[in-house]
Protein backbone atom coordinates (compact mmCIF):
# COMPACT_ATOMS: atom_id res chain seq x y z
CA UNK A 1 0.00 0.00 0.00
CA UNK A 2 1.15 3.59 -0.56
CA UNK A 3 1.06 6.64 1.60
CA UNK A 4 -2.73 6.89 0.35
CA UNK A 5 -2.92 3.68 1.83
CA UNK A 6 -3.34 5.48 5.04
CA UNK A 7 -6.29 7.02 3.75
CA UNK A 8 -9.21 4.87 4.81
CA UNK A 9 -12.89 4.92 3.22
CA UNK A 10 -15.29 5.24 5.76
CA UNK A 11 -18.70 6.35 6.29
CA UNK A 12 -19.24 10.40 7.47
CA UNK A 13 -21.31 11.67 9.82
CA UNK A 14 -23.86 14.38 8.52
CA UNK A 15 -23.90 17.33 10.35
CA UNK A 16 -25.52 20.85 10.27
CA UNK A 17 -24.67 22.78 7.41
CA UNK A 18 -22.02 25.74 9.33
CA UNK A 19 -22.58 29.69 8.30
CA UNK A 20 -18.89 31.35 7.64
CA UNK A 21 -17.69 33.28 10.02
CA UNK A 22 -19.28 36.85 10.87
CA UNK A 23 -16.57 39.31 9.46
CA UNK A 24 -14.31 36.53 8.57
CA UNK A 25 -14.85 35.46 5.34
CA UNK A 26 -14.26 31.55 4.13
CA UNK A 27 -10.86 29.91 5.42
CA UNK A 28 -8.21 30.01 3.92
CA UNK A 29 -6.21 26.90 3.10
CA UNK A 30 -2.50 26.36 2.98
CA UNK A 31 -0.57 27.10 -0.85
CA UNK A 32 1.56 23.96 -2.12
CA UNK A 33 4.89 25.90 -1.00
CA UNK A 34 3.49 25.87 2.45
CA UNK A 35 4.10 21.85 2.97
CA UNK A 36 7.37 20.24 3.97
CA UNK A 37 9.77 20.63 1.44
CA UNK A 38 10.05 17.03 -0.92
CA UNK A 39 13.34 16.68 -1.57
CA UNK A 40 13.03 16.22 -5.73
CA UNK A 41 9.58 17.07 -6.93
CA UNK A 42 7.77 20.15 -5.89
CA UNK A 43 4.46 19.69 -4.24
CA UNK A 44 1.06 20.55 -6.82
CA UNK A 45 -2.09 21.81 -5.19
CA UNK A 46 -6.03 20.76 -6.22
CA UNK A 47 -8.73 23.15 -6.08
CA UNK A 48 -10.75 24.17 -2.55
CA UNK A 49 -13.25 22.02 -3.26
CA UNK A 50 -16.99 21.37 -0.23
CA UNK A 51 -17.37 17.96 0.83
CA UNK A 52 -15.05 15.28 2.01
CA UNK A 53 -11.95 14.13 0.10
CA UNK A 54 -12.14 11.06 -1.73
CA UNK A 55 -9.40 9.70 0.41
CA UNK A 56 -10.32 10.08 3.82
CA UNK A 57 -7.69 10.97 6.19
CA UNK A 58 -6.56 8.24 8.17
CA UNK A 59 -7.98 7.45 12.16
CA UNK A 60 -10.10 10.45 11.78
CA UNK A 61 -11.98 10.77 7.87
CA UNK A 62 -14.94 8.87 9.15
CA UNK A 63 -15.75 11.96 11.65
CA UNK A 64 -15.99 14.62 8.97
CA UNK A 65 -19.14 16.07 8.15
CA UNK A 66 -20.53 16.92 4.86
CA UNK A 67 -20.01 20.24 5.75
CA UNK A 68 -16.49 20.05 5.27
CA UNK A 69 -14.25 21.84 2.49
CA UNK A 70 -10.71 20.15 1.51
CA UNK A 71 -7.71 21.15 -0.73
CA UNK A 72 -5.50 17.96 -1.55
CA UNK A 73 -1.64 18.42 -2.57
CA UNK A 74 0.89 15.78 -3.74
CA UNK A 75 4.40 15.56 -5.47
CA UNK A 76 5.48 13.25 -8.43
CA UNK A 77 6.66 10.68 -6.37
CA UNK A 78 4.68 8.85 -3.57
CA UNK A 79 3.85 11.57 -1.11
CA UNK A 80 0.55 13.12 -0.80
CA UNK A 81 -1.32 15.70 1.68
CA UNK A 82 -4.62 16.86 2.36
CA UNK A 83 -5.85 20.15 4.90
CA UNK A 84 -10.08 19.76 6.00
CA UNK A 85 -11.75 22.66 7.58
CA UNK A 86 -14.72 22.46 9.44
CA UNK A 87 -16.64 25.62 10.36
CA UNK A 88 -19.01 24.94 13.57
CA UNK A 89 -21.80 27.04 14.33
CA UNK A 90 -20.48 28.20 17.26
CA UNK A 91 -16.97 27.96 19.51
CA UNK A 92 -17.82 25.18 22.06
CA UNK A 93 -19.11 23.20 18.86
CA UNK A 94 -15.89 23.46 17.19
CA UNK A 95 -14.09 22.39 20.81
CA UNK A 96 -15.80 19.09 20.68
CA UNK A 97 -15.55 18.51 17.25
CA UNK A 98 -11.48 19.10 17.82
CA UNK A 99 -11.85 16.77 20.61
CA UNK A 100 -13.31 14.20 18.91
CA UNK A 101 -10.65 14.71 16.35
CA UNK A 102 -7.84 14.46 18.70
CA UNK A 103 -9.83 11.14 20.47
CA UNK A 104 -9.77 9.31 17.38
CA UNK A 105 -6.05 10.14 16.32
CA UNK A 106 -5.12 9.00 19.81
CA UNK A 107 -6.66 5.55 19.48
CA UNK A 108 -5.17 5.23 15.85
CA UNK A 109 -3.17 2.75 15.80
CA UNK A 110 -4.92 0.37 17.91
CA UNK A 111 -8.23 0.67 15.83
CA UNK A 112 -5.96 0.29 12.43
CA UNK A 113 -4.57 -2.94 13.61
CA UNK A 114 -7.91 -4.34 14.89
CA UNK A 115 -9.95 -3.47 11.62
CA UNK A 116 -6.91 -4.41 9.28
CA UNK A 117 -5.79 -7.78 10.76
CA UNK A 118 -2.83 -8.05 8.23
CA UNK A 119 -1.42 -4.18 9.39
CA UNK A 120 1.47 -3.51 12.26
CA UNK A 121 0.58 0.14 13.34
CA UNK A 122 2.56 2.26 15.90
CA UNK A 123 1.76 5.67 16.72
CA UNK A 124 3.49 8.55 18.49
CA UNK A 125 2.07 12.18 19.53
CA UNK A 126 4.33 15.39 18.95
CA UNK A 127 3.05 17.61 20.97
CA UNK A 128 1.29 20.98 20.63
CA UNK A 129 2.07 23.83 18.24
CA UNK A 130 1.14 27.08 20.52
CA UNK A 131 -0.99 29.12 17.60
CA UNK A 132 -4.55 30.17 18.10
CA UNK A 133 -6.43 27.91 20.20
CA UNK A 134 -3.75 25.06 19.84
CA UNK A 135 -2.74 22.54 17.14
CA UNK A 136 -1.41 18.78 18.26
CA UNK A 137 0.57 16.77 16.03
CA UNK A 138 0.27 12.82 15.67
CA UNK A 139 2.53 10.41 13.19
CA UNK A 140 1.28 6.85 12.61
CA UNK A 141 3.51 4.09 10.58
CA UNK A 142 1.68 1.65 8.76
CA UNK A 143 3.44 -1.98 7.71
CA UNK A 144 1.31 -4.14 5.97
CA UNK A 145 2.08 -8.23 6.04
CA UNK A 146 2.19 -7.45 2.03
CA UNK A 147 5.39 -5.50 2.25
CA UNK A 148 4.06 -1.67 2.18
CA UNK A 149 5.77 0.79 4.82
CA UNK A 150 3.81 4.10 5.05
CA UNK A 151 4.30 6.54 7.53
CA UNK A 152 1.66 9.60 7.99
CA UNK A 153 1.65 12.86 10.18
CA UNK A 154 -1.37 14.58 11.20
CA UNK A 155 -2.47 17.37 13.17
CA UNK A 156 -5.97 19.25 14.23
CA UNK A 157 -5.54 22.21 14.97
CA UNK A 158 -8.31 25.46 15.76
CA UNK A 159 -9.02 28.75 15.42
CA UNK A 160 -12.34 29.68 17.19
CA UNK A 161 -15.29 28.15 15.65
CA UNK A 162 -13.09 26.45 12.79
CA UNK A 163 -11.58 23.37 12.89
CA UNK A 164 -8.75 22.25 10.82
CA UNK A 165 -7.28 18.71 10.30
CA UNK A 166 -3.53 18.33 8.21
CA UNK A 167 -2.50 15.25 7.19
CA UNK A 168 0.87 14.69 5.14
CA UNK A 169 1.86 11.04 4.13
CA UNK A 170 4.52 8.74 1.77
CA UNK A 171 6.01 5.28 1.77
CA UNK A 172 8.71 4.95 5.14
CA UNK A 173 8.91 5.10 8.37
CA UNK A 174 8.18 7.37 11.50
CA UNK A 175 12.33 7.94 11.74
CA UNK A 176 11.41 9.29 7.82
CA UNK A 177 8.48 11.88 8.91
CA UNK A 178 9.56 15.53 8.89
CA UNK A 179 8.28 16.54 11.93
CA UNK A 180 9.86 20.08 12.49
CA UNK A 181 8.94 20.88 9.03
CA UNK A 182 5.09 19.38 9.46
CA UNK A 183 4.50 21.58 12.93
CA UNK A 184 5.82 25.00 10.51
CA UNK A 185 2.68 23.98 8.30
CA UNK A 186 0.13 23.46 10.87
CA UNK A 187 0.88 26.69 12.30
CA UNK A 188 0.90 28.32 8.76
CA UNK A 189 -2.59 26.30 7.84
CA UNK A 190 -4.16 27.35 11.54
CA UNK A 191 -2.74 30.74 11.21
CA UNK A 192 -4.15 31.17 7.35
CA UNK A 193 -7.82 30.21 8.59
CA UNK A 194 -8.49 33.67 9.31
Amino acid sequence: MTAAGLCVAATAVAGPAAAAPSGGGEPRFLDARELPPHPTSAWKAGPVTPGQPDALPVCAGEALPSTSVYRTFWTEFDTNAVQVTVVERDVQRAKEFAGLLRKKLDTCAERLEKEHPDVKAEQKYYGKVNVEEGAHVYGVHTAWDWGASDVGLLAVGRDGRTVTLVQWGQMGTLSDAPVSKFKTTVKTAVNKLY
